[in-house]
């Protein structure tokens, strides 16, 4: 397996953990990968204000990966529901490929449809699969409770981004409970967690983070569980603003799966990076057995 990896714009500065700890499983698994220096923003700001300008940003690191002969990997939902959304939308419209080709062509690239987007989660579960990672871990994290939040972009919609059942999905609950945790059920599990209303209306933003948390707390979770940038300064640097702000608010630390499953590796404290984390989660590390 080799891949280009679409790194998102937040995690740099603001979630380093989630590229470290996502290296380091993928080095420790043997995933061969690959940085495109040339790879820009995923485009997924631009999709309402100037869509022409968020197709073209995807199109161009498509054709980037495709010189490269690479299929895509990223480790953000919104990322990767961009980059389905325009592979698909490219492969279905002979106009709009030929709109974007002439773009690309003022840089020498071209896109002629020849790459497939991928997940972390759907390289991990179904190019690796569970068993072959269980035969690498060298610790259990039995005991502990999760509640696992998939995220909008990652299930939605479901004939183009393909990625599991957007009703009733299982495939994030396997890999977390392949940890030796527990995937407990909870309502709101599908809920958005608000993120995308932050700067647009702050107190919608947090409500709905705060109806989340306070289920998944009422369900007897230990932790929320993430694997979207997004999702997890949600539910950890805005979190710490709420229970900040709302008195008698409890919180409920939230931890990147690619935390949990580098610690069952052993790929190293400071490449999983729990420390990082805005709330505290280094209490993950007392039920590693």
């Amino acid at each position: 397996m080799r891949f280009a990896i679409q790194r998102c714009c937040t995690t740099a500065d603001l979630l380093k953990q989630y590229e470290t700890s996502t290296d380091g499983i993928l080095r420790h698994l043997g995933v061969d990968f690959v940085d495109i220096k040339q790879f820009n923003c995923c485009g997924y700001p631009l999709k309402n204000i100037d869509y022409k300008a968020h197709v073209l940003c995807s199109a161009r690191n498509l054709a980037l990966a495709e010189r490269e002969g690479t299929n895509i990997l990223t480790f953000c939902n919104c990322c990767f529901g961009t980059l389905k959304r325009v592979n698909y939308h490219l492969r279905e419209s002979a106009s709009l490929l030929e709109e974007m080709n002439r773009d690309l062509h003022k840089e020498g690239l071209e896109y002629l449809g020849g790459v497939e987007v991928r997940h972390l989660l759907q390289v991990l579960h179904g190019d690796i699969g569970t068993e072959a990672i269980q035969d690498r871990m060298v610790k259990s994290l039995s005991g502990l409770k999760v509640a696992t939040h998939y995220g909008c972009h990652i299930l939605r919609p479901r004939d183009i981004i393909q990625f599991d059942n957007p009703i009733a999905p299982t495939l994030f609950d396997e890999l977390v409970e392949m940890t030796g945790a527990k995937s407990i059920p909870w309502a709101r599990k599908l809920d958005c967690c608000g993120s995308p209303m932050g700067g647009i209306d702050d107190e919608l933003s947090m409500d709905l983070a705060a109806k989340k948390i306070s289920a998944a707390r009422e369900s007897g979770a230990d932790y929320l569980c993430t694997a979207c940038p997004y999702c997890q300064l949600q539910f950890d640097r805005v979190q710490r603003i709420l229970v900040s702000k709302r008195n008698g608010m409890q919180p409920l630390p939230a931890v990147l799966f690619t935390q949990l499953l580098g610690m069952c590796l052993d790929i190293g404290d400071q490449m999983v990076g729990l420390p990082q984390n805005e709330l505290d989660a280094l209490g993950v590390a007392h039920f590693l057995q």
